[in-house]
Formats: structure tokens, C-alpha cells, sequence
């Protein structure tokens, strides 16, 4: 069976609580740290001047060369271990260089969209 297809969430959403544990997401951010031999990275993010914080697992994109303080894009299932979030990634790839504020935009599009179809499925 295939996984459930993912919806672009910010850090700042899945820190709220607004993303339920077991969310197949995509999610970007600042990788501030990388420990190989947990296997694990943190992705952080900036939002009303509060910074976001999230574990990601990456056993499943290893090994991949890790460049700290550059951005990346993660596809995963969330999930909630010792009372915060861990995502286990299944695609981790660098996105520096990409215009954040236009992939942002594009996201709030894709929502927009995605609001607007809601009401005509029901019918």
C-alpha cells in the first residue's frame, strides 16, 4: 500500500500541535545539527520571532553529506516520541538556493486551493 500523500506543513505548524502524529508531511528548514551516529538531525525555522525546532530521523536517507546551517526539505511521517515531534524522513534533500519567500507563497496557494475544493467534494 502506498503512503498517504503529503501536505506541506511550516515548522511553526507542527510545533502548535495543529499536525497530529502519524501525518505523512513536507516540511523545510535551517539543518542546525546533524548526528550520524543517532541517526538523527534537527531542522529549525523563524516565524514571528520565535525560532521552531524539529527532530528528524534519518536512517532511512542515509548516508547523506550533511551541510549545517544550509536548508532542506524533508517528506516523512510524523511522529511523537518523549512529548515532542520526531519526523521519520524518507526524503532529505538540500534546497539552498531556492527563493523561500516564493516557496512559501506557493504553499499558501496550495492551501487556498485546497480550502476552495472542500465544499465542492461534499456535493
Amino acid at each position: 500500500m502506498l503512503p498517504a500523500p503529503a501536505q506541506y506543513q511550516y515548522l511553526w505548524d507542527i510545533g502548535s500541535g495543529n499536525v497530529s502524529a502519524g501525518t505523512t508531511l513536507r516540511t523545510f528548514g535551517r539543518l542546525a545539527c546533524y548526528d550520524y551516529t543517532l541517526s538523527e538531525a534537527e531542522l529549525t525555522a523563524h516565524h514571528s520571532a520565535v525560532q521552531h525546532k524539529l527532530r528528524v530521523n534519518t536512517k532511512f536517507v542515509e548516508p547523506f553529506s550533511a551541510r549545517v546551517g544550509s536548508y532542506y526539505m524533508a517528506l516523512g511521517e510524523l511522529e511523537s516520541v518523549d512529548n515532542s515531534h520526531l519526523l521519520c524522513a524518507r526524503l532529505l534533500t538540500c534546497i539552498e538556493g531556492v527563493d523561500l519567500s516564493l516557496l512559501q507563497s506557493g504553499i499558501d496557494e496550495q492551501r487556498k486551493y485546497f480550502a476552495e475544493r472542500v465544499p465542492q467534494d461534499n456535493t
